[in-house]
């Protein structure tokens, strides 16, 4: 409940003020003149001061700058009731510091609205005082605990690691690497069997860094493993991402969205379904009968996920042939500055594939070492996933 005080040395004004916002289910002190008032406000530090410019003792005025003045009452909101109509009477008082004013003979209606207008700003400044309060304590504990939140980021991402899936053989071999970067990103990833003729393969990065990007990627993982996200075919893709965009919309998630490929592949007729939702294409690896490297991005336009209501999604759908290998893979491994000031880029990242399946085939630990080589830091920028799949 506010507490609000009225300073006025006339008796009827002071009542009518007193009932009426008493009825609004304010708590009312009153005072009968500004010296009397400065004492009640300096023990009750109201919210809210309704204040008469003309008073014996002390005027609004001086109260007015006496509070303004105060360390422990400066928050609190000031309306100086008057009969002054000329401008710069007006400009004297908001040079004071007066928030508002209230015109004599004081109209009811008005005098509430400007109340409730009055206690909302003063709400908005004392939670942005206890905001700023706690981002100055968090800043000092961030300081002295530096080296402890580095470990517990390192934890967090050996967390991350534990939960990402064991390399897959069979007629579909995957590998995969996951390198977080030194303040943890939010990529995540996954692959396993619907069922016997259907696997699931899906790479997901959420925007951010720390924890906060962390957590939103492994609920989704925990969703999409369980296949208990409400109203997905998790063998449509489009489907998916539709439901993933109903439940992770960025205004309930801390402005948290993320982008993600989600892809269904068929041993039994070697085609692959897949949706894209503002990630990196994957990029399909194949030979001709004269051994070129054919490649293929495969990606549909879409938003990320989150970022506003009823996008539409679709898919798309292609044909594997034997010995293709596919990559998916987060922005981290391309978006790496030279030193120039370029980003290297992802058509840059596609040579490499390209060239190392002609030299290394199906050697990832090759693409990184490239990727280090470039990347020239001891850590990187954002977290690194890369998945490599073979298909028999």
């Amino acid at each position: 409940m506010f507490q609000i005080l009225v300073i006025d040395d006339d008796l009827v004004t002071r009542v009518l003020l007193q009932k009426t916002l008493q009825k609004q289910g304010y708590k009312v002190a009153i005072a009968a003149d500004g010296e009397e008032g400065m004492v009640i406000a300096m023990e009750l530090h109201p919210a809210l001061i309704i204040s008469d410019w003309m008073m014996p003792k002390l005027t609004g005025l001086e109260v007015c700058r006496q509070v303004k003045a105060d360390a422990d009452l400066s928050g609190s909101y000031f309306i100086l009731l008057t009969t002054r109509d000329a401008t710069e009477d007006r400009v004297k008082g908001l040079d004071t510091g007066a928030d508002d004013f209230l015109a004599k003979p004081i109209e009811l209606d008005e005098l509430r609205a400007r109340v409730r207008a009055g206690l909302r700003i003063y709400q908005l400044n004392h939670d942005l005082q206890a905001q700023n309060q706690a981002l100055e304590q968090l800043t000092s504990d961030l300081q002295t605990q530096k080296g402890l939140l580095e470990a517990e980021l390192i934890e967090a991402a050996e967390y991350v690691r534990s939960l990402l899936p064991s390399p897959l053989t069979g007629q579909v071999t995957i590998e995969s690497r996951f390198v977080p970067s030194k303040q943890l990103g939010g990529d995540c990833f996954d692959y396993f069997w619907l069922d016997p003729q259907y696997l699931v393969i899906y790479l997901l990065d959420v925007s951010g860094h720390g924890v906060g990007a962390t957590l939103p990627s492994i609920t989704v993982l925990n969703l999409l493993r369980t296949q208990s996200l409400p109203g997905a075919n998790f063998y449509q893709p489009a489907q998916v991402l539709r439901a993933l965009n109903e439940i992770f919309q960025m205004d309930s998630q801390g402005d948290k969205y993320f982008t993600i490929w989600y892809g269904v592949y068929t041993p039994h007729n070697r085609q692959l379904l897949y949706a894209c939702a503002g990630h990196p294409p994957a990029v399909l690896l194949s030979h001709s009968p004269t051994g070129q490297t054919q490649v293929r991005q495969l990606k549909t336009a879409s938003l990320p996920i989150g970022m506003l209501p009823d996008v539409h999604f679709i898919s798309d759908r292609c044909e594997v042939e034997p010995g293709s290998t596919l990559y998916v893979f987060s922005d981290g491994i391309y978006e790496i500055l030279q030193p120039d000031g370029t980003i290297w880029g992802l058509k840059a990242f596609i040579e490499l594939l390209c060239k190392i399946s002609e030299t290394s085939p199906n050697d990832l630990d090759e693409i990184l070492r490239h990727i280090y080589l470039l990347n020239q830091k001891d850590s990187l920028e954002d977290d690194l996933s890369l998945l490599q799949i073979v298909f028999s």
